[in-house]
């Protein structure tokens, strides 16, 4: 799988937009996939705030990731109801998915697999230790951080390795990694 995302989003957008990004315990099938693809793409045409249209962008990524994006130099700023607007989206596809998108508790990695391949693996932060102790993680990982405010941090703190994100702090990693 290729982790290469940033040519997909819009360079119309300006590097402070807001970004809020949503995770997923397991990969959307293709059916799932294109009627997200069409939830987002609704939403994103018709997100107002305070009655002016929101200059917005939706992606779903990596089959698991749901992006945000709010361009507020174009109007001045994302209201509370916006932003409750794009949370009842996400509870919406929840529902109809029954999935949890708002788990802050599973966090993502990029690993190889038998086959060498990248793949996405997730872990509960309660077993993350474990995982660096045994060789599962290091500090080369790569890690999704959905903690990324905006547009310039998604392009370039995303997918970050584990010693340079808010990780490296909580835990001990190997002298050698």
């Amino acid at each position: 799988m290729t982790f290469e995302y940033k040519h997909l989003l819009d360079n119309n957008f300006h590097p402070g937009s807001r970004v809020w990004v949503y995770q997923c315990k397991r990969v959307f099938t293709l059916s799932e996939a294109f009627e997200i693809e069409d939830l987002l793409k609704e939403f994103t045409t018709q997100w107002k705030s305070h009655g002016t249209p929101v200059k917005g962008e939706a992606n779903l990524f990596f089959g698991q990731f749901i992006v945000l994006l709010a361009d507020e130099s174009a109007f001045g700023g994302v209201s509370g109801c916006s932003t409750d607007s794009s949370v009842r989206l996400i509870k919406d596809i929840e529902q109809r998915f029954a999935v949890n998108m708002f788990d802050r508790t599973t966090l993502a990695f990029i690993v190889k697999d038998k086959s060498d391949t990248d793949q996405i693996q997730l872990l509960p932060l309660s077993q993350l230790q474990y995982a660096v102790e045994n060789g599962f993680i290091n500090a080369d990982t790569l890690y999704f951080n959905n903690l990324v405010q905006t547009k310039q941090e998604l392009e370039n703190k995303w997918i970050v390795p584990v010693r340079d994100c808010w990780l490296a702090a909580k835990i001990k990693l190997n002298s050698e990694a």
